[in-house]
């Protein structure tokens, strides 16, 4: 599972650039992937901050620490990289690895309806959180759910019966005054 917020634009966010690496144009970049260099599998980014965006082209990068050294094509010192400070870096949702029954990215359980084996709406998926554990649903409320309390689910076998992408849904075996 991955951290991925999707967009309406067709791209999904990987990742986001955080700062400079040394003076030669390299950026640090955190990313949202499992592991983090799945992030340097995509050779064309979409630079994008605000409603500003930007094409450019990773040269090379590699893991340091919990965070990856890239460098982009075209910026060349320091300054060109603080320039980037901040942006996200997205790929388009098309080019995502197709993945097994069973197996979702974080993008498709956002905004589905939670509902227990009693068919009670507990709420919406609003986004999921990483634990060393398993990834835990963070359920808000939303018109027709059961009270006003957001839930922490957690994100496993024993919890999520099923998901249906088609019907919107999320099922979980989970108390209602839990």
């Amino acid at each position: 599972m991955d951290m991925t917020p999707a967009s309406a634009d067709g791209l999904i966010v990987l990742g986001k650039i955080t700062s400079v690496h040394g003076v030669r144009g390299e950026v640090k970049v955190y990313s949202f992937t499992d592991p983090i260099d799945n992030l340097l599998d995509y050779r064309f980014w979409t630079l994008r901050r605000g409603d500003e965006r930007r094409q450019i082209e990773l040269v090379r990068g590699r893991p340091q620490g919990r965070l990856l050294v890239a460098r982009l094509k075209g910026i060349e010192d320091r300054d060109g990289a603080r320039a980037l400070a901040d942006f996200e870096v997205c790929v388009p949702i098309a080019q995502l690895p197709r993945l097994d029954e069973g197996e979702f990215y974080w993008h498709q359980l956002e905004g589905l309806r939670v509902v227990d084996r009693e068919g009670h709406l507990f709420g919406k998926v609003d986004h999921l959180l990483e634990t060393g554990a398993n990834d835990v649903l963070v359920v808000r409320p939303c018109t027709g759910s059961l009270d006003d309390r957001e839930r922490l689910l957690p994100y496993t076998d024993q919890c999520v019966l099923r998901v249906d992408l088609a019907a919107g849904e999320i099922r979980v075996d989970w108390d209602a005054d839990f």
